[in-house]
């Protein structure tokens, strides 16, 4: 216990100043607790697992310490067994927060049972969802938070190594934990004998090369192992066999985040955030046609309008929500007459869409469902490892399929097809990638069917989106300035000055140049 005095210490030099130096930021309300968050955008969220961001200075392992750093560490060395540990985290249902949502505590409880001497623990970092940047934002703002949730993972299941596996692409989130590893080492928080007990625990960081496919646990393994990353069958959970064949665990960003607060606060505070079945909160990237984007952390429970409308003050220029997607590619188009639903694991699953690690993109009137599915369609195929048929071969067929659709060229019955193709490859594919890959197909042909049927039927595109299906018009407002032909790059209009012009659709290549450009707005699509 001789440790957590120097803690104190730490604690007590630094933690009067920072108070002093956040009471004066208008961002923040400070007690004798800690700091509060206000204003419109704030006070409506409850933050956890982002309680230090934009706080402490993240290079500066003190301001971390200041603020209860370590102490759940401490706690876990000196006063708990390592049952004890997982007994808490299970008591407290944390669920994963990389999409899948399965019970934290009986991940570690299953990797605690297996009697080897070589075990390991895995952050995995590796965000690739588009418009996503959760994990990237604790990483940058409170890395000790994750150093310390792995420390207490590896005391509770006997491991002694842990790798941290994040993607090039955040080169300050490598730079933060990093420096936060080094300064950990030298406080006697990471390395050998930490706090001059017999645990030991040794972190370092492996760089993902951008492929969207190593978020998944099995292709992340081989990564770090030195092989191509593609998922494996999984005969045996990665907590009896994973890395170098040694059971292992393996949380995302965020779940990590939420572990000390656990243990310093147990587990009957946690289950009384959120709901019975998805306790505490959950972070979002609220991307998209939003006024106010941004990170938002909420209980688990609230609905999709208390964040989209209340908290992310709706679309801007009076603009209608159409639909918010959730889950990042994999997940499911919700239209807005569905915003009254919980945000939690079970009722996103009741109508077609997962929570996934927190990407939430909220679209407008002037967005096109059927472009929307095809976009995220493009991004799995391109993201795909190519290692089993229904993903390799199935989503670019169903990618075909919608670029029929949103070139003039689909059928009726190319919405069979998109149905049966769709569900088949959720049922065949060999990890989440494959499985989750044509949900946004299936959500937004479940809830917007009638824009499919109008790009077949009308070949028109309501939301002037889908250039094949555009016609340029000029009206009657035209004044024959000839500004427009002199911008059209393939002379497709005709007309004389002072005269209406004319646009030649089969010359024209939509380029829209003309419609910017017409200084009286003459120009309409069609």
């Amino acid at each position: 216990m001789g440790y957590i005095k120097n803690l104190d210490k730490i604690k007590n030099k630094k933690y009067p100043e920072m108070l002093q130096s956040k009471s004066t930021d208008e961002k923040y309300i400070v007690d004798e607790k800690g700091i509060r968050l206000r204003g419109d955008f704030f006070e409506k969220q409850t933050r956890l697992a982002l309680k230090n961001y934009d706080i402490i200075n993240p290079l500066d392992i003190e301001e971390y310490i200041a603020m209860g750093g370590y102490y759940a560490l401490e706690k876990s060395i000196f006063n708990l067994e390592k049952k004890d540990i997982i007994d808490i985290v299970k008591d407290s249902n944390l669920r994963g927060r990389g999409g899948a949502g399965f019970p934290t505590g009986r991940k570690w409880e299953g990797a605690f049972r297996q009697n080897t001497e070589i075990k390991y623990v895995i952050c995995n970092a590796d965000e690739g969802d588009p418009g996503a940047y959760m994990d990237r934002s604790i990483l940058e703002g409170d890395p000790h938070v994750i150093i310390e949730g792995m420390a207490i993972a590896a005391r509770s299941i006997g491991a002694s190594k842990g790798y941290v596996y994040v993607r090039a692409e955040y080169p300050k989130a490598v730079k933060m934990l990093t420096h936060a590893i080094e300064e950990a080492k030298k406080y006697n928080l990471l390395g050998d004998n930490i706090m001059g007990s017999d645990f030991s625990f040794d972190l370092q960081i492996r760089l993902g090369a951008g492929a969207f496919v190593c978020g998944e646990g099995t292709a992340l393994i081989r990564s770090i192992e030195g092989k191509r990353g593609m998922p494996k069958s999984k005969v045996y959970r990665t907590t009896e066999r994973g890395l170098f064949e040694k059971p292992t665990v393996l949380n995302n960003v965020e779940t990590f985040a939420n572990i000390p607060l656990i243990i310093n606060n147990g587990a009957d505070w946690f289950k009384s955030i959120g709901t019975e079945d998805s306790p505490g909160t959950k972070v979002f990237a609220l991307v998209g046609k939003v006024v106010n984007a941004g990170l938002v952390e909420v209980p688990m429970g609230k609905t999709i309008n208390e964040i989209v409308l209340d908290i992310g003050g709706g679309c801007p220029n009076n603009k209608k929500i159409k639909a918010v997607q959730t889950g990042g590619p994999s997940g499911g188009c919700i239209p807005e007459r569905l915003f009254d639903t919980k945000v939690d694991f079970i009722s996103l699953a009741k109508i077609g869409s997962i929570m996934g690690s927190g990407g939430m993109v909220v679209m407008d009137e002037d967005d096109c469902m059927v472009d929307i599915a095809k976009f995220f369609m493009k991004f799995t195929v391109d993201e795909s490892c190519g290692k089993c048929t229904p993903c390799r071969i199935g989503n670019r067929r169903v990618l075909e399929i919608l670029e029929r659709i949103t070139s003039g060229n689909g059928e009726m019955y190319d919405l069979d097809l998109l149905q049966e193709l769709s569900e088949v490859i959720t049922d065949t594919s060999l990890c989440g990638l494959g499985k989750t890959a044509t949900t946004p197909v299936l959500s937004s042909m479940r809830y917007f069917r009638d824009e499919y049927e109008t790009h077949i039927k009308e070949k028109s595109c309501h939301a002037h989106v889908c250039k094949d299906l555009l016609q340029y018009y000029i009206t009657e407002r035209c004044i024959g300035c000839r500004l427009c032909k002199r911008q059209c790059p393939v002379d497709a209009i005709e007309g004389e000055r002072k005269e209406r012009h004319v646009i030649d659709t089969s010359k024209c290549i939509k380029c829209n140049n003309c419609l910017e450009k017409c200084p009286v707005k003459a120009i309409i699509l069609k």
